[in-house]
């Protein structure tokens, strides 16, 4: 009997850490990579315990399409613990998405830069002390009247100049786990509580928070509680984090990665007669979107800014000429060569994501100019207001 019992244990212990373990495990793969960042104001705590768990870019297979979870405020599920957010990373030549969970200390979120206290690493909104959540005034948006668990500390840190929301690949987050982040991998999880759920599902559902709809620019960007996307403290995107070229001839998800299986690629080809993602080509990409002509009020300035935009477009088709030219030859020589479909899948597969990866390029590039330009047709900004990202 007593064996018996002790068996019971271990077995209920075993489930408990298998089943926290894969909180932080892949749930879906996508062959492109997910919009930039909105920028968006943090709504006001709404009470003593909510902790703020930032927004991010969802897939939905359904859609074909990434959605925007809006951020909210969340009761911790258990005192002392805090929100590790999920990220994006970039793998085997496909975008991964690593769930979010609840634990006793933040682990690795892939480096990416959500504001309001997480800001690549670890947490600076806020802190445990004697079974009560104190915040930080100086990155979260706290009502003292309200909450009088606060304090003040200035939070250095590097601001997002692309507000990219991925890890790894072309253009994503160079950022590996810290050790402190592999010890809080090994902690005791918990997953998202029901209200967060519900709040995720709200979210897939609502066709507005699509990219394709909103351009990386959401009408609901947070919330004050989960699941409440009406009202004056459902906040919308004041801009998009950059901008969003959704490919023509977009990659399906990809089933997940977990206990040893790969995602359905040319080297590892889908079960039940499936097919790859179909290939992208730079003649299938449509037309490159460029930004009207500056007007700074300065003739001479915009004159010199016309000439670098004409510049960066010229290079840019070149770039695109010179990948289609490229994967023709490639096309013809395994004509020539009578390649079997593995050898022809396998290829189409490497062109997709060269594809991809020129487009993001381009984006960067393009980004990175008007980022550039923008001093001089805006006069500098002060230090952020309280709450803001």
């Amino acid at each position: 009997m007593r064996n018996r019992s002790i068996r019971a244990v271990l077995f209920a212990f075993v489930v408990l850490m298998m089943s926290s373990a894969l909180f932080g495990q892949v749930r879906v793969s996508v062959s492109f990579g997910p919009p930039a960042l909105p920028v968006y104001e943090q709504p006001p705590c709404p009470g003593d315990g909510y902790i703020w768990t930032p927004g991010y870019w969802a897939w939905n297979d359904e859609d074909g399409d990434y959605y925007w979870v809006p951020g909210t405020w969340v009761m911790a599920p258990e005192v002392g613990y805090l929100w590790t957010p999920p990220y994006w990373g970039w793998a085997d030549g496909v975008y991964v998405f690593h769930a979010g969970y609840w634990g006793p200390h933040v682990g690795f979120y892939g480096g990416i830069s959500y504001g309001f206290g997480y800001f690549g690493e670890g947490f600076q909104g806020g802190r445990w002390d004697n079974g009560h959540f104190f915040y930080n005034r100086s990155v979260t948006n706290v009502n003292v009247t309200n909450i009088h668990n606060v304090y003040n500390t200035t939070v250095v840190h590097q601001t997002t100049v692309n507000r990219v929301s991925y890890n790894g690949g072309n253009g994503g987050v160079n950022a590996r786990p810290s050790a402190q982040d592999e010890a809080a991998e090994r902690d005791r999880h918990l997953p998202p509580p029901a209200v967060q759920t519900q709040h995720v599902q709200a979210a897939r559902s609502n066709p507005e928070l699509r990219a394709s709809a909103n351009h990386g620019k959401p009408p609901v960007a947070a919330t004050a509680k989960p699941a409440e996307f009406k009202g004056r403290e459902a906040v919308p995107a004041s801009a998009a984090g950059g901008t969003y070229n959704r490919p023509a001839n977009r990659g399906a998800a990809q089933p997940p990665a977990e206990n040893g299986n790969h995602p359905a690629t040319a080297e590892h080809p889908p079960e039940n007669g499936g097919h790859p993602a179909a290939a992208i080509h730079p003649k299938d990409l449509p037309p490159a979107e460029h930004p009207a002509a500056p007007n700074t009020g300065n003739a001479s300035l915009d004159k010199k800014y016309q000439q670098q935009q004409q510049k960066l477009q010229q290079k840019q088709d070149q770039d695109r000429q010179k990948l289609q030219q490229q994967q023709e030859k490639e096309h013809q020589q395994l004509a020539k060569q009578n390649a079997n479909e593995a050898k022809k899948q396998q290829t189409e597969q490497k062109h997709q994501q060269q594809t991809q990866q020129m487009q993001q390029r381009h984006t960067q590039q393009q980004q990175k100019l008007q980022q550039k330009q923008a001093p001089a047709s805006h006069p500098p900004a002060g230090p952020p207001p309280k709450g803001k990202q």
